[in-house]
This record gives structure tokens, sequence and C-alpha cells, in this order.
């Protein structure tokens, strides 16, 4: 895995190094030159003596001892190549730029792994294949440009494809964003994005360690891997930003069950970054305006300031701000207000116009800093029309970011007409956010972001009962009674209920609990489709009546009757996803779930808090509050059932699908109705 040869090495080696800076091999290396790679640069090409005037060895025999070999050569000459620099020339670390490995076909598959296992025989590590490579402050081993600015401080970036990496640092670097490092995994043979995390957590320094992670990701193999140093590093004070892409999926088309059909690989990644308190980015753009703000002082409140001379982007903000949660409160003081010019508004946006002074800029600043305590963050609009230049405003931003309290943002548009100012503000090692727009809503995302979750305390259930029911079982959906086994024993509430298959027992089971009474088909998938569900049932005629017409619906093998209960319909359910575990949903239920698709997700297991969390993010949350006089739901025996229902999927990992729909619920508490579970052995 990743050693100090990779990330500091002494000497170099590029095995196909041209003169051709046209071609990767030649490119690689002139980028190690021209960023003055300190230490040995050994080059190997059997047709050249001297390459950019570094001598080459046209025998890779004849090379010295080397730490790092980069290897832009055909695919079949990499296995021999690794084989003899691993062996006889005490090589621990390779990035291997060529691609025709697994990406191509099964035969480059084979010299993949074969490379893996060279690599692996001798404890190195392995970058690549098909990747752009990697580089920090110590080697530019990239045959790629840009080149960022490298600092300790700068974000560590970590990438699943070459190009995009090339793009993503195109859409950061013009910011100010610098890095500490860039990796670019390319097939990740040996080292994906999950082992640079790894490495990242394990290594981490408070004192020197960037504390800013971007991920491009692709595919996530080890999503274990992933949350637990994910986790790990934003507890030590890292912030994560990343962008998943392949989002989108056909594959819950033919699920039988509502969770099945509500859950999908992608959601289960949403809910693995937000476990890990990974902030989710939708583009290039909005990661890297992430990162940015990233670079600042953490947002610990909802309530933006908004300083600016220019009314529209205010307006704009202002607009971003409060359409995605956060807020820009009313400001009051006549003191400021006499310090600025005639028109001026201190209201919020405060608008000191466009004649308006550096020093009345600092005034501004400090009153937000000091005077008005309700304010926890400050965006400053400031560009220029092209009339005079704006250093001196530039200046007191910067000494101003370096003395307050508060984060301050900015928001510098004018990329044309001050272009030289900016570039003064940046060399610094400030950062601009030039669009108001798209800072506004990557603010917001950072802010609603939760923490890492807790580690989850599962709730005490009867896990002997529990493997009883599932290892006596086959595959597919349990029997209810079964059902009713596994609810008990995982301590959630139900209705009680019958299963009947005479007109008798049904009478006999009714006279037991009691009129009004619900009646249901037992066998159906969805039970309302085919008129296989009827509600309220007050006399025996009706009994009767109903049975005799629910027994002849397809697919029914029996009649599920339960008491006529009163409650918010809502859903909890489970869904096994490859890789992830159990994705455990929630929402409203009934027809609700079809329509709405208003559903929360969590990886199990599920702490309370992040069960508390996936109820009050809910886009229906007022419901289950209660809302115009109806009563709500009880929120504590809510969250209580997800808790249990991810510990009933902890204790049998074979259940591939479960709905509780509907729960009922009120402010008493909350019952389960109706269940299907579904397992797989």
């Amino acid at each position: 895995m990743i050693n100090q040869q990779l990330i500091h090495p002494k000497s170099i080696v590029v095995v196909g190094g041209s003169n051709d800076t046209t071609k990767p091999g030649g490119k690689v290396l002139q980028n190690l030159i021209e960023n003055q790679f300190p230490d040995q640069l050994y080059v190997t090409n059997p047709k050249e003596t001297e390459v950019q005037g570094i001598r080459c060895y046209q025998d890779p025999n004849d090379l010295p001892e080397c730490d790092l070999a980069i290897l832009a050569i055909a695919a079949k000459y990499c296995p021999d190549t690794v084989e003899l620099l691993a062996r006889e020339k005490n090589t621990r670390a390779f990035i291997i730029l060529s691609a025709g490995f697994h990406e191509e076909s099964e035969a480059g598959a084979l010299l993949e792994q074969q490379i893996v296992e060279t690599v692996n025989s001798v404890n190195g590590c392995l970058i690549g294949p098909n990747c752009i490579g990697m580089m920090n402050r110590h080697h530019t081993s990239v045959f790629t440009l840009p080149i960022p600015r490298f600092d300790p401080k700068g974000a560590d970036f970590i990438s699943g494809s070459g190009a995009t990496a090339v793009f993503i640092m195109e859409s950061a670097i013009p910011t100010g964003l610098s890095f500490s490092s860039v990796y670019s995994v390319g097939n990740s043979a040996q080292t994906g994005v999950e082992e640079v995390l790894q490495y990242l957590d394990e290594t981490f320094d408070p004192e020197h360690s960037s504390r800013v992670k971007l991920l491009y990701v692709e595919s996530i193999n080890k999503p274990d891997l992933l949350l637990k140093h994910a986790t790990s590093l934003i507890n030590k004070g890292c912030r994560i930003a990343a962008i998943k892409s392949g989002s989108s999926s056909a594959g819950s088309r033919a699920a039988s069950s509502h969770t099945g059909a509500l859950a999908s690989s992608d959601s289960a990644v949403d809910a693995l970054f937000r476990k890990a308190g990974i902030v989710r980015c939708n583009g290039r753009q909005e990661l890297a305006t992430i990162a940015a703000i990233f670079m600042h002082k953490p947002l610990e409140g909802k309530n933006i300031a908004i300083i600016t001379h220019a009314g529209g982007p205010a307006v704009m903000l202002t607009d971003v701000l409060s359409n995605n949660g956060l807020e820009v409160p009313h400001l009051e003081s006549p003191e400021l207000l006499e310090k600025l010019y005639p028109g001026s508004s201190v209201a919020n946006p405060i608008d000191f116009l466009a004649t308006g002074t550096a020093a009345q800029l600092g005034d501004i600043i400090d009153y937000c800093d000091n005077e008005f305590d309700e304010i926890d963050a400050m965006a400053v609009i400031f560009g220029s029309p092209g009339l005079t230049q704006v250093f001196d405003v530039y200046k007191l931003l910067d000494e101003k970011m370096k003395t307050c309290r508060k984060p301050i943002y900015p928001i510098l548009p004018s990329v044309i007409n001050v272009k030289d100012e900016i570039e003064y503000f940046l060399s610094l090692g400030r950062i601009n956010f030039p669009d108001e727009v798209v800072f506004g809503q990557a603010l917001a995302k950072v802010y609603h972001t939760p923490p890492p979750a807790p580690i989850a305390e599962l709730p005490e259930i009867n896990h002997r009962l529990i493997r009883q029911v599932i290892d006596g079982s086959e595959s597919g959906y349990l029997q209810p009674e079964d059902v009713q086994k596994l609810l008990d024993a995982a301590g959630i509430p139900r209705a009680g209920e019958a299963v009947v298959n005479t007109q008798k027992q049904a009478l006999e089971a009714i006279n037991k609990m009691g009129y009004p009474v619900v009646m249901k088909v037992v066998g159906p998938v969805h039970k309302s489709d085919v008129g296989g569900v009827v509600l309220n049932v007050k006399n025996e005629e009706t009994v009767v009546a109903e049975f005799e017409r629910m027994m002849k619906i397809p697919e029914t093998t029996a009649i599920l009757i339960q008491p006529m209960l009163s409650g918010t319909q809502i859903f909890a359910g489970a869904k096994f996803e490859p890789k992830f575990g159990h994705m455990i949903l929630c929402g409203l239920g009934g027809i609700f779930i079809e329509v709405l698709k208003d559903v929360q997700t969590a990886i199990a297991p599920v702490s309370m808090r992040e069960a508390r969390e996936m109820i009050q993010t809910l886009k229906s949350y007022k419901i289950i509050e209660g809302v115009r006089g109806q009563e709500g739901v009880n929120q504590q025996a809510f969250a209580d059932v997800i808790v249990r229902l991810s510990a009933l999927c902890i204790s049998a990992p074979e259940i591939a699908e479960m709905d509780i729909n509907p729960l009922l619920g009120n402010e008493r508490g909350v019952v389960a109705v109706d269940a299907r579970i579904r397992v797989e052995k």
C-alpha cells in the first residue's frame, strides 16, 4: 500500500521516457524537470541515449536502484518490467500510466493481476494502471496539466478518473484553491480511493496535515473502509466533499416491495456519505466551491450578513440562502448607518453603494463581527465597473479575514475589470467565490450536512427467536405468522391479528378482538391494487360477503384480520444493498409512499440520533409533527421502530426486502399494521 517511496521518493525512473512531450512518457518527464524534482531522475528507452537532457538507459537491467517507477509503456511489457524493478532494483512504488488492462479485456485483467501480485510480494505500492499519475509538493508525476500550487494545508484530492481530476483542478485553481496532494487511481488495481483515504487518516498529523479532502468516485468497492476512515478524519477536524457519479439506475424497476422500488445503490451512497459526514456534490464547480468554503472558518450558525455595493447580486444571494434553509436576518444600527454615504442601507443586505470606500467596508465588517451578535458569518460582494482600482478594498478584506472571529466569504465577481486586484488577493493565499448563487447553494449544502453519526447502541432484541425463524424458512416471502414472530422478537409493536382460511375462523377471531376490523388478502404483493383491503368492517354480514369476494382474488391464500386502528399512516422498511449492507427507510405510509416518494435512508446499524434526523428531514415532517389541529406522531416511538428494524437486519442479514406499511402513529405511540419480509438464503 502507500509508502514513503511513493510520497517522497529520493529517485524516480520514467520507463518509456520520451523526447516527444505530446506523449505521456515525454510529458511526465517534462513535468518532473520543470517542477524541479530535487533528487535523482532516471529514464529508460531502448531507442535513446539521452532524453530531455537526462541520461537514458536503453536496458532497464543497467538502472541503479530506484524508489519510484513511472511506467509509460505498452501494457504487455509492464509485468516483466515491474518484476525486474521490484526484484532487482529495490523499487517499492509504481505508477502505471498505461491503459490496456482490466478496463479493456480479460487478457489485460490477467496482466494487471500479475503486476499486483508482484508489487504485493515486496510490500510495494501501485497507483493505476490507466491513470494520469499522482503529485504532491515533493514530485509532479503526472503527464497532464495544470500543475496546481502546492501547500501542506491545501486540499488532498483523490480521483477515480484522470481526466475528471484535470477538469476539477481547472475549476478550482482560478479561484485560488491550493492542493496538498493529488491522486489519480485509475483502475485501482491495488490502491483505490478508499486506500488513499485510509493512508491520509492513519498518517494524519493535526499540526501539519491538510484538513480538506476531496473525492471523485465512480464506484465504491469498499464502503466499510470509506465509512471508517472518512468518519475518523472528520472526527479529527477534517472536512470531506465528494462527487459520486453514476447515480441513475434502472435496478429498482423489478423490485417487489415499496422499499425495493424506492431504494437504490445511489440512495445507499447518499446514506453512506451522510453517515460519514461527507458533503455530497453534484458537479465539478460545486466540489471546487465547497472545497473553497472548507478553507474558511467553519460556519457555526445559519444567520448570514450580506455586505455589498451592488444590489442585484445581493438579492440573488439572499434568495438562494433563504430558499436553502439559511437566514439573512433584518439588522438595524443608526450608528453604523451614520458612517455610510446617504442612500446606504444596513437592513441586510448591507448596501454601502457603488461609491462605498474600503474604510466603510471595514466599519461594516467590524459591526458584523462585534456588534451584531445574531450574525454568524459575512458574505462580502465587491466588484467594480472598471472606473477605479480597488486594491485597497481587497487588502482590507484580507486583513479583516485574519482578525475577525466570524468567517468572511469574499465574492469577487469582476474577474475581468479587476483582474489584477483579484490576482493580488489570491497571491495572499485567499480564495474567490466569483458566483454568488453557486456559493450560496454550496454554503447551504455544507451547513446542512450532519456530522458523522455516532456508533449505534442497538436495543435488546431476541436474537435466538430471530435466527430460529430465519433458519427455518425458505427463500421468498415469509408467512404472516413468521413475520409476526420477527416483529415481536425485534420489539416492534404490532396490531393484534389473525390469519384465517374459513368464514367460521374469521368470525371467531373477530368475536375475540371486537368490531370494527380490517380485512386484507394474504398473498398478493400490492393488496390495494387488487381490491384486497377492506376497512372499517362493522358487522357479520359484511365479514361473510367480503370473505367470499376476497378469497377469489388471484394468488390469495388466506385473509388477515386486524382491529381497525386510527392514526397517521407512516412507513419503515429495509433493503439489502450488496457491499453496503441494509438500507433502512422511513416516510409517510399507505398510498403516500408511492405518490410522494418522500423517504429518508440510513445504513444499518442506525443510531437513535440518525433515526430522529431521518424523521425530521422528511419533506412531510410537518404532518408527523401535527399540522392544523391534527394529531401528530410520537416521534420517539417512530425512531425506536427504525432503530429496532436496523437491529433486526443486523441479526438477520438474509432479509432482502422488508416493508412495515402502514405503521399507524399517534401521540401515544406507533403500531405496525401490515408487514412483508422477503428473505434470500
